[in-house]
């Protein structure tokens, strides 16, 4: 369980790091997102792997670890999803406005003209 969870989080953080490094701003929308989806498995995984126990107290049940699993990471997890889906809607308003204005998706706002001739700089190399 530890080896599939610490594989899902170094797929994401690469995935999201790749598609940061993109030119186009859904991608880095989408690298942004990944990231944050690594991340709170991270702070999930830091609570211990616990399964079928409760993360409350229970009449009947001793108030220990071994009966308990630890609340506070999937109340984190809770409170940065809520966080990712408020950032994520935020930037795609932002990427929307600023292909409306610019006319490009890229995120220096210049796309890359293949048919132009080439600079004068670029003459003399």
């Amino acid at each position: 369980m530890e080896l599939a969870l610490a594989s899902a989080i170094g797929v994401l953080t690469m995935l999201g790091v790749y598609l940061l490094l993109r030119a186009r701003s859904f991608d880095v929308i989408l690298g942004m997102t990944f990231l944050s989806y690594a991340t709170n498995l991270l702070i999930f995984a830091g609570g211990r792997l616990v399964e079928g126990k409760a993360p409350v107290l229970k009449k009947g049940l001793d108030a220990n670890l071994g009966n308990y699993t630890d609340p506070l990471p999937q109340a984190l997890v809770l409170t940065a999803i809520v966080i990712a889906f408020a950032m994520t809607a935020v930037t795609i308003v932002l990427a929307i406005r600023s292909r409306s204005d610019n006319h490009s998706d890229h995120v220096d706002a210049h796309e890359p003209d293949e048919d132009a001739p080439p600079r004068r700089d670029e003459d003399h190399a």
